[in-house]
C-alpha cells in the first residue's frame, strides 16, 4: 500500500507553523511541522513522499542551507520557500538550486496551496519514475553476460545473422538468447525493450 503525501513546514516562528498548517489541513492535507532543520533530519522525512515548505531565515542552518544539504544528500524533495525578508540574490539562489517557488510573507492561502498540490504532483510523478527505473534495472540484472550482448545490439537495430557473425555463434543461438533476454525483462516488443534499457541505464548513471 502506498504511502500518503505529507507537507513537511519547517519553520522557526510557531505562530506561521500553526497558520500554515492550519491553511494546508483545511485544503486536505497531511502536515507535519518542525521548529528547525535539525529536527526535520532528525526524522525519516527525507525518505518519505511529500515536498517541503520551507522558511528561509532559521538559526543554525538557514533554509537555503537545509536546501543545499538535502541536494547533496541526493533528496529530490520539492521545496518551497517562504520568507518574510526575501531579496532578489536569495530568490535566484533558491530557485537555480531547484526551488519551486519563493514566496514572500504575507502571501495569498490560495497561491501556497496551489504550489504545494503542484510539489506534491511533481513528487508523486518523480518516485514513480524512480520505481519504473529501478525496476528496469533489476530486471536487466537477471540476463547472463551473453544475452546482453545479443540484446544490446538487437536494441542497436542489428539483424540475427549480423549479430551471429559478430558473436561468432550460430543463428539459432542468437534467436534462443534473444527470447529468454526478452521474457526476462518482460518485454514484447522493440519499443518495450528499448524503453526498459533506457530506464535501466539511467538508473546506473544516477
Amino acid at each position: 500500500m502506498n504511502e500518503s503525501p505529507t507537507v513537511f513546514l519547517v519553520d522557526d516562528d510557531p505562530a506561521v507553523r500553526d497558520a500554515v498548517g492550519l491553511l494546508l489541513r483545511a485544503g486536505g492535507l497531511t502536515v507535519e511541522g518542525f521548529a528547525n532543520a535539525a529536527e526535520f533530519l532528525a526524522t525519516d522525512a527525507v525518505r518519505r513522499p511529500g515536498c517541503l515548505v520551507l522558511d528561509v531565515r532559521m538559526p543554525e542552518m538557514s533554509g537555503l542551507d537545509l536546501q543545499k544539504k538535502l541536494r547533496n544528500d541526493g533528496c529530490p524533495m520539492p521545496i518551497i520557500f517562504m520568507t518574510g525578508h526575501g531579496d532578489v540574490p536569495m530568490a535566484i539562489r533558491a530557485m537555480k538550486a531547484g526551488a519551486l517557488d519563493f514566496i514572500e510573507k504575507p502571501f495569498s492561502g490560495e497561491r501556497l496551496l496551489t504550489r504545494v498540490y503542484e510539489a506534491l504532483a511533481i513528487d508523486a510523478r518523480d518516485r514513480c519514475r524512480q520505481a519504473q527505473r529501478e525496476a528496469a534495472a533489476t530486471r536487466l540484472s537477471r540476463l547472463s553476460p551473453r544475452e546482453r550482448e545479443v540484446l544490446d545490439r538487437v536494441a542497436d537495430g542489428q539483424y540475427n545473422k549480423t549479430i551471429a557473425a559478430e558473436l561468432d555463434i550460430s543463428i539459432s543461438t542468437v534467436e534462443i538468447h534473444r527470447r529468454r533476454a526478452m521474457e526476462k525483462l518482460e518485454a514484447t516488443s522493440i519499443a518495450d525493450l528499448i524503453r526498459t534499457l533506457a530506464l535501466a541505464n539511467d538508473q546506473a548513471a544516477r
